[in-house]
């Protein structure tokens, strides 16, 4: 909640916390685990087309350190990360995700004014709950197979699948 918290502080456009901050949560609870498997990051995708250098996500990075040192904090503007892909530019950070390497990867969070959890994911949340690890068509399988490995998500969570297909 508090990283939820000082994100929403920020009100940044079309803003979420992303990948694994939901990812991992999800798989955790599914294996029975009594405490989060530590995260390396959170993410934060947020999608604003006017402002493309990536010394604004540095800013808000530090904005959300300060709310938060305790906290390693990635920040990525989507309206840019077509560039990095080779894809066709991205309409929005919804949009954006639909070209995440797994489909389980694609769901965000973020806390509304009104204390709810509002939710976002390019592929539904059903396939994060079924215990896959599923390749997203639109990424190389040699891309989605890497991460597998060096992340080493079947290790950490043993029920895991890898889809394929």
């Amino acid at each position: 909640m508090k990283a939820l918290q000082a994100h929403r502080e920020l009100h940044l456009p079309d803003s979420w916390l992303a990948a694994g901050f939901v990812r991992n949560l999800a798989w955790d609870r599914l294996h029975g685990f009594h405490q989060a498997t530590p995260l390396n990051d959170v993410d934060v995708i947020y999608y604003q087309s006017h402002d493309l250098r990536e010394e604004a996500d540095l800013t808000i990075q530090n904005a959300l350190v300060q709310r938060c040192p305790d906290i390693s904090w990635e920040v990525k503007n989507q309206a840019r990360m077509h560039l990095r892909n080779h894809d066709r530019p991205y309409d929005n950070a919804l949009d954006a995700m639909h070209y995440w390497p797994e489909k389980e990867t694609a769901c965000a969070v973020r806390l509304a004014d009104d204390g709810t959890l509002e939710w976002s994911s390019a592929f539904g949340l059903q396939h994060l709950f079924d215990l896959t690890i599923s390749h997203n068509p639109n990424r190389q399988q040699e891309v989605f197979l890497s991460r597998i490995a060096k992340k080493q998500w079947l290790k950490v969570w043993p029920k895991l699948s890898v889809v394929t297909g």
